[in-house]
């Protein structure tokens, strides 16, 4: 069961969380410019309270010395002080320690005239005087504050009350702030997201060329870009199944009718089942096979149930064999064929797949080469890879063409007859190949002036396979130590 705030939308979840935020930071700051507040106007205060005890000591050295001792006229300045500030205490006293004045004396009902005072006790909350006459004290002057207000004038209060209350109206325009804020920036945030919903409720519906159409640089829009780079894809491959569908049936249909009509002539008596006949359906059957363990093959490299040998290959030498068992088929096409190796091009890997994905490619250079021209194999080897490079002069390709070359089931024209083009599957094994060897497959070429496929693989170095070794050796004891924790 959801809580009641995973029931809100994301918009309001957002809104209330920059709002809450904004609260947590006006109360934070509030709280915190209060205590340094209250600290600095204590300060102050007590500073006040210093200055006013010195003042008032001086003024009655002075009517002291007027006086000629202790009168009314002489503690009048502390009386002063005392009506003046009515939240301050001031009391003054003479050298021997008697009271001569004391602005907080009660009267004690219970003692009838007795009086007693409010000053406080502790010394640390009192500010002192001497009362100094001709370098000697003749008294001291104690003042307190009964508040913290004590002390201060009129507009120190008025500037403290004024402070906080703009404290609270700048926190509560914080939060209004902060929740349009919060309400506009989940809406910019939750605007493409529903788009990619939307988008994709319209893919799971059936209309695939229903897109996002997000573009930016932030991360949202990054992933709706890729999200229509994933619709576009779906869309191609369902067109490439469809066209399958239609291919394959199409493939199978030829030779099954074939089969079927030359049967049911035999049995209806029209054909006699001789040599020639049998061989007619013969041809045919072998022709279904064929296609039928294409279709196998690729299904088993795409779903690695084949087992990959690991041996040392010798691609010059792998290659020449190819070529040998191609010459004729090259000679009967009316071409020519060229080969050029270096020695000593070793990898590491399958012989006979290399050896399928190599006459893969060249079938195709001559299955698409008109009669006149030219094919040329090439096997060399750069700083890390080795290279086969098969190069045709036929009917080439178009930069989009050559995106699409390695799709499973295409073809460069979808017009071409069967018979010269193919189904389409025999590049889609070759890149299959090549990836599980940790290669990959280079595809160059101009519409009418030829195609270059090439093959890179991993080339073999002793050194790099011992490294390899040490560092597979230095994981399995890692996780042999982990497995024994």
């Amino acid at each position: 069961m959801k809580s009641w705030w995973g029931n809100l939308s994301y918009t309001t979840r957002m809104t209330c969380s920059f709002a809450l935020i904004a609260l947590m930071t006006a109360l934070v700051a509030a709280g915190f410019l209060a205590f340094v507040w209250e600290q600095h106007f204590q300060t102050y205060t007590r500073e006040n309270m210093q200055i006013t005890a010195d003042s008032t000591a001086a003024r009655i050295a002075e009517r002291y010395v007027e006086e000629g001792g202790w009168t009314t006229e002489t503690v009048s300045a502390a009386a002063y002080v005392g009506v003046t500030y009515p939240g301050v205490g001031i009391v003054v006293a003479d050298s021997s320690g008697t009271t001569r004045y004391d602005s907080t004396n009660v009267v004690n009902p219970e003692q009838g005239s007795s009086a007693r005072s409010l000053a406080p006790p502790d010394p640390d909350s009192v500010a002192t005087a001497d009362i100094m006459v001709n370098g000697e004290s003749v008294g001291l002057v104690r003042v307190w504050v009964y508040g913290s207000d004590g002390l201060l004038r009129q507009t120190d209060l008025a500037f403290r009350e004024n402070s906080y209350q703009a404290m609270a109206i700048a926190s509560v325009l914080a939060i209004v702030l902060a929740s349009g804020i919060g309400f506009l920036f989940a809406r910019s945030l939750v605007r493409p997201i529903k788009r990619m919903t939307q988008t994709a409720k319209a893919i799971g519906s059936g209309d695939l060329t229903a897109r996002t159409g997000l573009q930016g640089d932030d991360e949202i829009s990054q992933l709706g870009e890729t999200f229509d780079a994933m619709a576009e894809s779906v869309e191609k491959d369902r067109k490439l199944e469809r066209r399958l569908t239609t291919d394959v049936a199409h493939e199978l249909r030829t030779p099954l009718m074939a089969i079927r009509s030359t049967v049911e002539a035999m049995i209806d008596g029209v054909f006699v089942p001789d040599e020639e006949r049998l061989a007619t359906v013969n041809s045919e059957v072998e022709r279904l096979s064929r296609l039928v363990d294409a279709l196998l093959k690729l299904s088993r490299l795409e779903n690695r149930s084949t087992p990959m040998k690991n041996e040392l290959v010798n691609v010059g030498d792998l290659v020449s064999s190819i070529i040998g068992a191609h010459e004729a088929f090259v000679v009967d096409s009316g071409l020519e064929m060229v080969y050029e190796a270096e020695s000593d091009v070793l990898v590491r890997g399958d012989a006979d797949m290399i050896r399928q994905a190599t006459a893969n490619l060249i079938s195709n250079a001559v299955r698409y080469t008109p009669e006149g021209g030219m094919i040329t194999v090439k096997v060399y080897k750069g700083e890390i890879m080795a290279s086969i490079m098969v190069q045709d002069t036929g009917i080439g390709l178009t930069p989009e063409e050559a995106k699409m070359v390695f799709s499973r089931f295409w073809r460069a024209e979808a017009g071409r007859n069967r018979e010269s083009g193919g189904l389409g599957i025999g590049l889609s094994v070759v890149k299959e190949i090549v990836d599980r060897h940790g290669g990959w497959v280079e595809v160059q070429g101009k519409k009418d002036e030829g195609a270059r496929f090439i093959i890179h693989l991993p080339l073999y170095s002793k050194e790099r396979e011992l490294a390899q070794q040490r560092e597979a050796a230095r994981q399995q004891r890692r996780l042999g130590k982990r497995a024994n924790r």
